[in-house]
């Protein structure tokens, strides 16, 4: 299969887009770095958040050790859950995370319960737990998509639209699609830039999170249905309901 990506109808061509890389002989995933870039510019972010209004980073640091660590897990279960098919016969394949299988929403779950357990420690106010953590969490997401772009993964259906992507089946059969990964990475830095000058009008603990889960519902509720690779529950896109709940709320 060929390793080029294009956006012809806009003059971009990658030729060589790869998947991983090798450092003294252990492949290392595109992907994964793609993340681990994402939750560290994440945690930063959610640390001078903290500062600047007065509160303690350390604490703040503590919770991002600890929400990662509950998130990757949740991100795995929500996938393994809505796939039970695929594991049901080698449960030791939900361990090989390698092979893929993440949730962003069960990582979005896992950070919930993680700051829930901390309002109960540190006895800080669940909503500026969220307030304080929900740009970071943006940020995250918005670099976090381009792992799938490495991926060649969380594409949309055909389309001739003029941003359409191609990806190269074989060396000579290519589909066009919607680049869905790219929708919700501008969609989250659109949001981003929304936070911020929110977040200069704040009025009260828990605005801005709720904000962000209006935002993020608002915008995966409709990519969502773009994809081709969603969790179905029976007839229903499982993160486009759990979508259209957290824009509600």
């Amino acid at each position: 299969m060929s390793e080029a990506i294009n956006f012809p109808h806009l003059g971009i061509y990658l030729d060589h887009v790869g998947k991983s890389f090798s450092v003294f002989g252990i492949e290392i995933a595109y992907y994964g770095v793609t993340i681990a870039v994402a939750m560290l510019a994440g945690i930063f972010l959610a640390l001078h958040v903290a500062k600047i209004t007065g509160q303690n980073p350390d604490d703040y640091f503590d919770m991002a050790i600890a929400g990662i660590i509950v998130s990757v897990i949740c991100a795995r279960l929500y996938y393994v859950i809505f796939s039970w098919d695929q594991y049901k016969d080698d449960l030791l394949s939900i361990l090989n995370t390698r092979g893929g299988g993440l949730a962003i929403y069960g990582g979005v779950i896992g950070a919930i319960l993680t700051m829930v357990y901390f309002n109960r420690k540190k006895k800080i106010p669940f909503g500026l737990l969220g307030d304080t953590a929900s740009c970071g969490i943006v940020l995250g997401q918005i670099i976090g998509r381009w792992g799938n772009f490495m991926n060649r993964e969380a594409f949309g259906g055909l389309t001739d639209l003029p941003w359409r992507m191609r990806l190269w089946v074989s060396s000579t059969t290519y589909v066009d699609v919607h680049p869905t990964f790219l929708y919700e990475s501008v969609w989250n830095l659109t949001g981003f830039v929304v936070l911020h000058f929110l977040s200069k009008k704040r009025k009260f603990d828990g605005q801005m999170f709720l904000a962000y889960l209006a935002w993020y519902g608002a915008g995966r509720m409709v990519i969502e249905g773009l994809r081709t690779d969603s969790l179905w529950l029976g007839p229903v896109r499982v993160s486009q309901l759990l979508a259209a709940v957290t824009m509600l709320l």
